[in-house]
């Protein structure tokens, strides 16, 4: 079952309302006592409906949990529409310049605070969640996937667990690597990075920035799992087929 209501993310965009996503497993409705872990993910339109999805194709990620019968709730907020680079400026902890969206002023502290401020105990209210830092996991792409390595690394002690999938380190150049080896990660984090091996050639240093984010975290004991995905492209479509490894990843050992 998937609930949608809107929130006003209120640090980034003011009042107007921003609609969230949230799937809740059949298990839920079967049992009212369970609990369960929570994922987060960024550009929520583009998480579970086609016809909401801004290219038209979608993670499907419900149709990938009703399957497996996985028991985890996730909840994914729409991502910031508004020209010219909302969603890049939301979804960067940095202020950067690049070809052609010119200087981007980053304001992805602003919306993690919100998320791990407002969010997640409005989620934790509403739901049955485990809220401890142990069962909270985050994912993205691209630009959600540099701001997945973010979350994981500045907000420990939220998120134990995080899937960032073709992320956006290239835009950033040495920032995420520098960010990660000053950060306080707290000991079990684990981490799953790629990229396809289609969209390595689409911005110079993208192999490199990758490499040297895997080995800053590596340096701080984290847990990682980096993958060249065959074939793989920047899209939705090569995206959900990394679900399933992503996912036995941050669940490994808990099942």
């Amino acid at each position: 079952m998937i609930e949608t209501w809107a929130v006003p993310v209120q640090p980034v965009t003011g009042r107007e309302p921003r609609k969230v996503y949230v799937y809740l497993p059949r298990a839920a409705e079967k049992d009212p006592f369970a609990r369960f872990p929570v994922l987060y993910m960024f550009d929520g339109n583009n998480v579970f409906f086609d016809t909401d999805a801004t290219y038209g194709k979608s993670w499907g990620m419900g149709d990938y949990l009703d399957k497996t019968g996985r028991d985890l709730i996730v909840a994914a907020v729409d991502c910031n529409h508004r020209p010219p680079h909302g969603r890049l400026s939301e979804y960067s902890p940095f202020t950067f310049t690049c070809e052609p969206f010119g200087r981007v002023v980053g304001r992805g502290k602003r919306f993690m605070n919100w998320l791990t401020g407002t969010l997640k105990p409005m989620i934790d209210r509403r739901y049955p969640t485990l809220p401890d830092r142990e069962h909270t996991f985050i994912a993205g792409s691209s630009m959600g996937g540099l701001m997945s390595l973010y979350a994981v690394t500045e907000y420990s002690r939220v998120f134990s667990r995080a899937a960032a999938l073709s992320p956006s380190v290239w835009l950033a150049r040495d920032q995420m690597a520098s960010l990660i080896r000053k950060a306080d990660i707290a000991p079990g984090t684990v981490v799953y990075m790629d990229y396809g091996s289609r969209e390595l050639g689409s911005h110079s240093g993208m192999l490199r920035c990758f490499q040297d984010t895997a080995c800053a975290l590596m340096d701080k004991n984290v847990f990682v799992t980096c993958r060249i995905v065959p074939n793989g492209d920047h899209c939705e479509a090569s995206w959900e087929e990394q679900i399933p490894v992503f996912m036995d990843i941050l669940f490994y050992s808990r099942e």
